[in-house]
């Protein structure tokens, strides 16, 4: 059971209206790293999830989560405020609407005449929200590094949108936004170490032969050691020899009768002739036809 509180987590201040800059905002209200991306992507975990620490804990956080979707979409909609009530009721000349709509920047033309000033769940480029920003694969080990991926990725963002704003109302609710990723970042490492073993992902171990060789497939300038490639865990080869599993590094399958019948009948109807030059339409339209005729 979900309650609201009509208080948002965090007091939203805004000094003035800014519509190219609410149009930048909308990276965090409907983008891949923004607010409601994260939400679904722990509560999803979190409803499925049998361990009841993880489970708390995915739940707090994507409640938390829609909280700062409150925040951040409060701060478009005070952004776009005078301009919606404007554009709504046509307040301005023709020539002058014009001119303020698209003086704003950042296409927020577009959301504001498409969406009316409002909070569209859409990116800053005006890309629609989609479920596929949620990448929950159902195993812990794994969900719990992309959580902190995308908790990663998110604080970069708010960063970003700190940086290109000096309103001190807003640049301090998104210090606050940017201070809580940190926050989950760490709750989810710590979610993640109690697991034990948590590394590698999953159950099946990994073919001991392959597991710590790393094969140096780009030779030349800029090959580089360090403890990502060398020392006593790595095994390094230079230049590699296909197959590396000791085959002939060619694709094979065993045909019934039938099928390989069907194939050979295939490959025959469909085989190139390289003793052909054909005229084509290339040649047609750069004048070659009439060398290839001479």
């Amino acid at each position: 059971m979900f309650v609201h509180n009509k208080r948002l987590q965090y007091t939203v201040r805004v000094a003035q209206p800014n519509p190219g800059l609410a149009n930048l905002m909308l990276e965090q209200f409907g983008g891949p790293q923004g607010e409601l991306a994260a939400a679904m992507r722990y509560f999803t975990q979190g409803v499925t999830e049998e361990d009841p620490g993880r489970k708390d804990l995915l739940i707090d956080i994507a409640t938390e989560e829609l909280s700062h979707l409150e925040v951040i979409g409060s701060i478009i909609a005070m952004l776009n405020k005078g301009a919606r009530g404007e554009l709504a009721e046509g307040i301005d000349k023709e020539a002058e609407m014009y001119r303020s709509l698209t003086g704003a920047g950042n296409d927020s033309h577009v959301t504001q005449v498409l969406y009316g000033g409002g909070t569209p769940l859409i990116n800053s480029a005006g890309i629609p929200w989609t479920a596929a920003y949620v990448d929950t694969i159902g195993e812990p080990t794994a969900d719990l590094r992309s959580n902190i991926a995308a908790e990663a990725r998110a604080k970069i963002v708010y960063e970003r949108l700190i940086n290109v704003t000096d309103d001190p109302g807003i640049q301090d609710a998104l210090k606050f936004l940017m201070t809580r990723e940190i926050a989950h970042q760490k709750s989810f490492e710590k979610a993640l170490h109690s697991l034990q073993p948590n590394f590698p992902q999953g159950k099946l171990a990994p073919v001991p032969e392959f597991e710590s060789v790393y094969f140096n497939m780009s030779q030349g300038q800029g090959d580089t050691r360090g403890p990502w490639n060398e020392g006593p865990e790595w095994e390094y080869i230079e230049s590699p020899e296909p197959a590396v599993d000791g085959g002939d590094g060619m694709a094979t399958v065993n045909l019934s009768e039938k099928e390989m019948k069907a194939t050979t009948m295939m490959v025959k109807r469909t085989a190139s002739n390289p003793s052909l030059d054909p005229i084509t339409g290339a040649d047609l339209g750069s004048g070659m036809a009439v060398q290839k005729k001479k």
